[in-house]
This record gives structure tokens, C-alpha cells and sequence, in this order.
């Protein structure tokens, strides 16, 4: 059996959770799968254990139900060989912010920032004291790209990213690594819920614009331990980034020169 440390992985039934399972079981990691959908863990953590020759357990939560997310965090707390936390749950709402169902943005309050906190500060203390390990928070482009239809996705993502950077701040020198992924379109089963049924974005984006689960995690792996805290995937996506970026920082500028071409000279 593998020496290499246990990863806990939220949201491990699909898409880059899925991805992140089947890459540290690969490289040796036993792994404990938590998700809704205790069907695909099982199948999931069967491929594993049969593929990899790991410990595969699964922990069937629903991280927006409060009783669920306390029987995570104490599994998390208790791992005496934690080495990678991937807090990866997560799910889109379609439609204004004030025409949809408030629970469903406390909902996913709860899941995208409630859970993850509880899970880091659950996973921290262990870490610390054997001075390893890395956590990842699955963010997304959404965090530097506010948007309607996505108010409350995009703010709960930038809240992992800057949560991200203050806490790899704070870890510095202490052996313990912290990521903000922040993918931008992937080709999972995010948007294959009913919530997206009318919106057809698969079809109606290029491509080209897309990128595998197994490419981002690649991207989110390869960073880890000596590339920036956040890290965006895909050259597309760095560049769809920064050109969001340019014009604002370009409009700050010519704001700022206006104003003080506005102002007179003082009397002398």
C-alpha cells in the first residue's frame, strides 16, 4: 500500500474532483472521495483501488448541510497522514440574482466558502505540525471576471482566491502550500444541470475555448510547491484575464490624470 499520504477531495463524483482522485491515486496517495452522489464515488473509488492499488473510502456529504460538513471536517481533522486537501465542490445558478431562490445562493455560500474554511482550518493544525502538505481551493476565472447571471458564483470564487493568497501568506515557511485554481470553461458536468438547460453553452461556445478536467488538474499539479498562489490554466484564459484587466487599469489612470489636471495651484 502507498506511503505517500491520504488527499481528501470534495466534489470527487465529477469533473476536476474526479480528475484530481484518479492523478494522486496515480501518483500513490490513498484518497477519500466526498460528494453528494454516493453511486459514483463507489464507482470511482472501485476504478481507483483496482487501478492504483490505494485506499479508496468514500464519504458521501452534502457540504451545504451543516451536519454533513461536521462529519467531514472531523474526518479531516482527525487524518493523521493528510497531505492534500482539494476543496472542488461546487455548482452554478443560472439566472439574475433577484429572480432566483435566495436559498439557493446561501446554499452556495455554504458549499463554496463555509465548507471550504471549515475544511482548511480542519486540515491546518495537522499540517503545520508535520510541516507539509497543500491545500487547494478550486476557484475560477469568475473570480476576476464579475458578471451577471453569476453574482453570487463569482463573488463566492473570488473569496477562495483572496482567501487563497492571504493564507499562503500567513503559512509562509511552515512546509504547508496553498493554490486557488481558477479554471476558466471546462468540460465537465457543471453545466449539464437542469439550471443550464436553456443556455446550451456547449454548443454554443468554440471548442477551442474549452479545456479538459485532467488538463486543468495537470496545470493546477505541475504549479504546485514553486508556481504563484493562484494559478489560471490555459494560456486562453490568461489572456482573456488580462485583457479584462488592461482597460480598467486604463480608465484608473486617465481617471487619476483628470483629476489632477482638475485642481488649481495653491496661492502662494
Amino acid at each position: 500500500m502507498t506511503t505517500h499520504g491520504t488527499a481528501l477531495i470534495t466534489g470527487a463524483s465529477s469533473g476536476i474532483g474526479a480528475a484530481y482522485a484518479r492523478r494522486l491515486a496515480s501518483l500513490g496517495h490513498d484518497v477519500i472521495l466526498v460528494a453528494r452522489r454516493q453511486g459514483h464515488l463507489a464507482t470511482i473509488a472501485a476504478e481507483l483501488q483496482r487501478g492504483h492499488n490505494v485506499r479508496a473510502e468514500i464519504l458521501p456529504a452534502d457540504l451545504a448541510d451543516r451536519s454533513d460538513l461536521e462529519r467531514v471536517e472531523r474526518r479531516t481533522a482527525d487524518l493523521p497522514d493528510l497531505e492534500f486537501l482539494i476543496n472542488a465542490a461546487g455548482f452554478g445558478i443560472a439566472g439574475a440574482f433577484a429572480e432566483t431562490d435566495l436559498q439557493k445562493h446561501l446554499k452556495m455560500i455554504d458549499c463554496h466558502v463555509v465548507a471550504s474554511v471549515r475544511l482548511c482550518h480542519a486540515a491546518l493544525p495537522g499540517m503545520i505540525a508535520r510541516r507539509r502538505g497543500a491545500i487547494i481551493n478550486v476557484s475560477s476565472i469568475g473570480a476576476f471576471l464579475p458578471k451577471r447571471w453569476d453574482t453570487t458564483y463569482c463573488a463566492t470564487k473570488a473569496y477562495l482566491k483572496v482567501f487563497s493568497e492571504a493564507l499562503q501568506a500567513e503559512l509562509h515557511g511552515t512546509g504547508v502550500r496553498v493554490q486557488a485554481l481558477c479554471p476558466g470553461l471546462t468540460l465537465t458536468e457543471f453545466h449539464d444541470s437542469p439550471e443550464y438547460a436553456g443556455f446550451h453553452i456547449k454548443t454554443s461556445v468554440p471548442r477551442a475555448l474549452w479545456m479538459t478536467a485532467d488538463e486543468v488538474v495537470a496545470s493546477s499539479l505541475k504549479a504546485l510547491g514553486h508556481g504563484p498562489v493562484v494559478v489560471i490554466p490555459g494560456l486562453k484564459n490568461r489572456f482573456l484575464i488580462l485583457a479584462f484587466k488592461l482597460p480598467t487599469k486604463a480608465l484608473l489612470r486617465w481617471t487619476a490624470a483628470r483629476r489632477m489636471r482638475g485642481r488649481t495651484p495653491s496661492a502662494s
